[in-house]
């Protein structure tokens, strides 16, 4: 009977990675009470072959408010990431550092958690559930599950142990065993109530931009660019930090060769699924082939791995960086690999240019107002590399060939995922291949 309830419910989930595909079975691999009311499950679902885990908070005897979408499951069953009032036995369990069943329930030490706050779920997410608590904690759930520590939980704990700035405090976090690995299933770190996400301001200096009468982005009211150096000088500092915590080391010329033949395959893929870019490849393979004909040693180290102006939080006095667990759809093995810090840095540096031109996807005087937006794209741009470098991030010159051909690999991938999810904003990533940086 539950297993034919969640069967129907999950598949209409956002954070569920098997949509458009039937499910052919779900398991319920494990099954920890945490209250009367409130159960905790691993659920495996089978499709085409493969399995995906994902983990639930179920609760029992639904309150009239439950018997509505998201929570509704059926049968008086429902999503309790929705209930502050059972939520409360999640803080209640880190702050006390207990088991139940095979949960673990844990804190940094030093830190002591207020299990008085109530929760509440915080607006629509793909992959992950957060909720608030009161002003002060946000406790990250991840849905779906891969085994192992995830590197988000791993770095912020490391750099908040060495005193790092530029991340929001963690305080606890929720663990179990899968597949013989310990694998993190939430984390609960400071919540930023009073901060502003870098995407909305951006967003808000381009407005501003295109409604204003000044000729240049420098002159118009919502300028964005000591904000641009400003998060230059954190990313470099940030990196700095990560290279102090985590071992780092120095791939050799074969090895970043290896990594430019990746890049091409990347852009045949590409190719081959969004053809117009085809008449626009050369540009990439250019880039990629200069890397390989001036490939020497590279530094590399931990990384972010999916670092945008959405993943940073400007607080009255610096940038705070969030959401390192890199990309959610990678194997964790991988989001934890040892890469080049200018892959931060290209990510960056073509969340600039998303900021300044996907408001003229729809907009009436788009070709007027384009050069505006790559004027603007370039000065933050230029601004950030010039914060980056005056932090201590290493931006030599032969740096710049590499720089852009990380760059057109991640508007490769950023084409084929606009051609798949909004191709009104494919523009966005076509311009990386024709402004010939």
């Amino acid at each position: 009977m539950l297993t034919e309830l969640l069967t129907g419910w999950i598949a209409h989930q956002r954070w569920f990675a098997g949509k458009g595909r039937p499910i052919d079975d779900l398991v319920v691999d494990s099954d920890v009470e945490l209250s009367p009311r409130l159960r905790h499950l691993i659920i495996s679902v089978h499709q085409s072959g493969a399995r995906d885990r994902y983990q639930l908070l179920l609760g029992s005897e639904a309150p009239e408010w439950a018997r509505f979408k998201p929570a509704h499951i059926g049968g008086g069953y429902y999503d309790a990431a929705y209930d502050a009032d059972l939520t409360g036995t999640l803080l209640e369990g880190m702050a006390s550092g207990r088991d139940l069943g095979a949960l673990r329930f844990r804190h940094l030490d030093g830190v002591e958690i207020d299990t008085s706050k109530r929760s509440l779920v915080l607006g629509a997410e793909q992959s992950n559930t957060s909720l608030v608590y009161g002003d002060t904690y946000i406790c990250k759930l991840f849905r779906r599950l891969t085994a192992g520590v995830n590197p988000e939980l791993e770095i912020v704990t490391a750099l908040a142990r060495r005193d790092g700035k530029h991340i929001a405090q963690p305080y606890g976090w929720i663990e179990t065993d899968l597949d013989g690995e310990t694998t993190t299933l939430a984390m609960t770190q400071e919540f930023l109530s009073n901060a502003n996400d870098g995407w909305a301001l951006a967003l808000a200096s381009v407005r501003d931009l295109y409604g204003s009468l000044e000729p240049s982005a420098s002159d118009a009211g919502g300028d964005f660019s000591s904000e641009a150096y400003r998060l230059g000088v954190t990313t470099a500092q940030v990196h700095q930090e990560m290279a102090a915590a985590f071992p780092t080391d120095v791939v050799e010329s074969q090895e970043v060769k290896r990594m430019v033949e990746e890049f091409r395959r990347r852009l045949g893929i590409a190719v081959e699924e969004v053809p117009e870019l085809g008449e626009h490849a050369h540009v990439a393979e250019e880039a990629y082939q200069r890397v390989s004909d001036v490939a020497g040693e590279m530094p590399v180290q931990r990384v972010h791995g999916d670092y945008h102006l959405g993943q940073v939080m400007r607080t009255t006095n610096d940038w705070i960086v969030l959401d390192f667990e890199g990309e959610p759809g990678q194997p964790i093995a991988e989001r934890r690999a040892l890469s080049s810090p200018l892959r931060d840095v290209a990510g960056m540096l073509r969340s600039f240019d998303y900021a300044a031109r996907h408001l003229l996807a729809d907009h009436p005087d788009a070709e007027a107002l384009r050069p505006r937006a790559i004027e603007w794209a370039e000065l933050n741009r230029s601004s950030f590399l010039a914060g980056y470098s005056a932090g201590g991030g290493h931006l030599h010159a032969e740096d710049a060939v590499l720089l852009r051909a990380l760059e057109l690999d991640k508007a490769a991938y950023e084409v084929v995922y606009e051609t798949r999810n909004r191709p009104t904003w494919l523009h966005i990533p076509m311009s990386a291949f024709q402004l010939g940086r």
